[in-house]
């Protein structure tokens, strides 16, 4: 079979792919370099389609093997067009106890797809702002994981769960 023929099915597989996911309304990763700082906040800015569906929202994850936690601690800020602020601190299981990954991918790289709020009615209009900061602190101590290694990029999803 010519390379060429080969290539037009790889991408009608990844058109296909992409297609079937119907509910998506907002999709976005960001890149983590190295490790994810103590500091270091990812953003996104969204502007939901309507003031009047409700939809779900999720923090997305992917992690290699280098991510060495049973869990993962978040501040998730969600920032409204007219300024009022919602912040909330949250833990996601990572691994089962024997230490295996949770998450999808057949690599070493695991996706993972962290529910953050369920029935979201957006009902200011504008641009809303999401904030996302790791809050890993390791047993015993005080201070926090300044460099949380093993997390390769965060991503934010706003889902239409009437859409089947």
């Amino acid at each position: 079979m010519p390379k060429s023929r080969v290539f037009l099915y790889f991408l009608m597989f990844i058109f296909i792919l992409v297609s079937c996911d119907s509910n998506r309304v907002y999709d976005n990763y960001k890149p983590i370099s190295n490790a994810w700082h103590k500091d270091s906040i990812v953003s996104f800015k969204v502007n939901p389609p309507d003031s009047t569906n409700a939809y779900n929202l999720f923090v997305n994850l992917r992690n290699t093997n280098a991510y060495k936690y049973n869990n993962l601690f978040l501040i998730v800020e969600m920032v409204f067009p007219h300024g009022k602020t919602i912040k909330d601190t949250l833990e996601y299981r990572m691994a089962e106890p024997s230490g295996k990954l949770l998450g999808t991918g057949y690599t070493d790289i695991k996706e993972n797809k962290l529910w953050y709020k369920e029935g979201v009615v957006f009902k200011e209009k504008g641009e809303y702002q999401v904030n996302i900061q790791h809050a890993m602190r390791e047993n015993g101590k005080v201070n926090g994981v300044v460099r949380l290694e093993g997390v390769t990029d965060i991503g934010f999803r706003i889902e239409n769960p009437s859409i089947k």
